[in-house]
């Protein structure tokens, strides 16, 4: 798998959104060489009907089957082999998008430490929800149980701290039961919708 990535500039009748970007992405198989040119031909001529150059000092191909990485819109993507051993492009959360998430989760509970949960709850709900939903595609699931594995010993941390007591009450509570009775949003879940980068 090869990427393509363009950085795109507007002309005068040419509108897009501050610092489009364009990311192509092609078979790493050998037999699909050939769509390299192919491929560029076709976007130049493309975006010269929209009167939009290419920055081509900000253009970059990479190369997947080499090892090369690259970041797009919050997720990571790189190429992995599966458990039965075939090749496909990997895309999760970039590990800067679950700190930014923690480190606002956690500035919630430092900061109503000593209000009830439910308070924190109302706060961290919308947080969670938007983030959730926004990368619930792909190859999301590990990064969303460490995320759900670290949140549930906050939410434990707030209820025993407010007792007065250490730990993590695991044999008061289930996890389950925790989220469901204090209605903290658990919804971890990738998106049955599928995102098809290759064939």
């Amino acid at each position: 798998m090869r990427k393509y990535h363009v950085r795109i500039w507007e002309g005068l009748r040419g509108r897009f959104p501050g610092s489009t970007r364009c990311v192509i992405l092609i078979d790493g198989h050998p037999k699909w060489d050939w769509l390299w040119a192919g491929v560029n031909k076709r976007l130049r001529e493309e975006l010269d009907k929209i009167q939009v150059q290419i920055n081509e000092e900000k253009t970059k191909q990479l190369d997947l089957v080499k090892g090369d990485s690259f970041g797009f819109l919050g997720f990571e993507f790189r190429r992995l082999k599966t458990r039965t051993g075939k090749w496909r492009v990997n895309y999760q959360p970039k590990m800067q998008a679950r700190v930014r998430l923690m480190e606002k989760i956690r500035d919630v509970f430092k900061r109503h430490q000593s209000q009830p949960l439910t308070r924190v709850r109302d706060l961290i709900n919308p947080i969670l929800r938007g983030w959730v939903q926004y990368f619930r595609i792909g190859h999301s699931s590990k990064v969303f149980g460490y995320v759900k594995d670290w949140l549930t010993k906050k939410i434990r941390r707030h209820l025993m701290k407010a007792k007065g007591k250490q730990g993590f009450g695991w044999k008061q509570w289930s996890t389950k039961g925790l989220y469901a009775i204090y209605n903290i949003y658990s919804d971890f879940t990738l998106s049955p919708r599928k995102v098809a980068l290759v064939r």
